[in-house]
């Protein structure tokens, strides 16, 4: 009887401890982590079965707000290495082999850095992962490099970046304020 007793305070001993222990849950950031594919809603289209061509690529990064804020020229400072988002640098996933600016990128998870100016930016594909910001971005692990012209867009308070198709791949079109870049990307032959 006394054992019966005695496990019987020790499970009301450990109930009690398992409901007094807490963990504190982190607020929602304020850039929440969001993501792309290429094809639209792949995931989406994947479980109703109306894929109709392979996944190629997905974006995966976190979107800033304006808040009233002057961004290029202000927070983030023209020449300036930018982590093409907020909080975690932005990471691209290439499902197959694709081409961007003439070199051939194999399949595989890379980091997306942009460099922007009033009237282009250089977008950079990166061979750095699982990084904070661009505080420790590497030049050396670039992959490719491409400069790309800046055009004018109705202001966009959250930044975005899509998947548009094109004849011979795709265009990671990436907005934020008032402006859109637009990104080439070839798919290659299998």
């Amino acid at each position: 009887m006394k054992h019966i007793i005695a496990v019987f305070l020790l499970g009301i001993c450990f109930t009690a401890s398992a409901q007094t222990v807490t963990s504190k849950i982190p607020p929602l950031d304020k850039s929440p982590m969001d993501m792309s594919y290429y094809p639209s809603d792949y995931p989406i289209l994947k479980i109703q079965d109306k894929v109709t061509e392979p996944l190629v690529m997905r974006v995966i990064y976190s979107r800033p707000q304006l808040n009233g804020r002057k961004v290029f020229g202000g927070l983030q400072q023209y020449g300036d290495v930018w982590r093409l988002g907020a909080n975690e640098a932005t990471e691209i996933d290439f499902y197959k082999d694709v081409i961007v600016n003439k070199v051939k990128i194999n399949k595989g998870r890379y980091t997306l850095y942009a460099i922007p100016f009033p009237d282009k930016w250089t977008v950079i594909i990166n061979k750095e992962t699982d990084t904070w910001g661009s505080f420790r971005y590497d030049s050396t692990k670039d992959v490719v490099r491409v400069s790309l012209p800046v055009n004018k867009n109705e202001v966009t308070e959250d930044m975005t970046i899509l998947f548009e198709k094109t004849a011979s791949g795709a265009n990671m079109n990436m907005y934020w304020a008032d402006v859109f870049v637009s990104l080439p990307i070839f798919f290659k032959n299998d």
